[in-house]
């Protein structure tokens, strides 16, 4: 799932990169963001051009089983990007994922 999101930003699909989310995700960030759509607008509106999105990795990733239906993972992610659009950038994550009919999904990520 990771590997597919990072595949699907660094094709400049963020689409394909929410795919990843559950409908009532959260995400905690520099503020709380409650639903895909809130979390759509979000990543369009920090990220408005295939150049802003740059080109992601994640890195350092750790998945711990939280029994059958939920897991976390932890991990590091940087952006490469020109200085024109942003410069580069990183941080860290948590994220909380649930087993749900429609296979694993996001419903609890911290990105700072």
């Amino acid at each position: 799932m990771i590997e597919r999101q990072q595949m699907d930003w660094n094709r400049g699909d963020t689409e394909g990169f929410l795919l990843g989310y559950d409908a009532e995700t959260t995400f905690v960030g520099e503020k709380i963001t409650k639903g895909l759509e809130e979390l759509r607008v979000r990543y369009q509106s920090h990220y408005p051009t295939r150049a802003s999105m740059g080109h992601l990795t994640f890195s350092d990733i750790e998945v711990r089983m939280l029994g059958v239906e939920y897991a976390y993972v932890i991990g590091r992610w940087r952006l490469e990007r020109k200085a024109e659009d942003g410069g580069d950038t990183g941080g860290v994550y948590t994220l909380l994922f649930k087993h749900t009919a429609r296979g694993w999904k996001i419903i609890v990520d911290h990105t700072s």
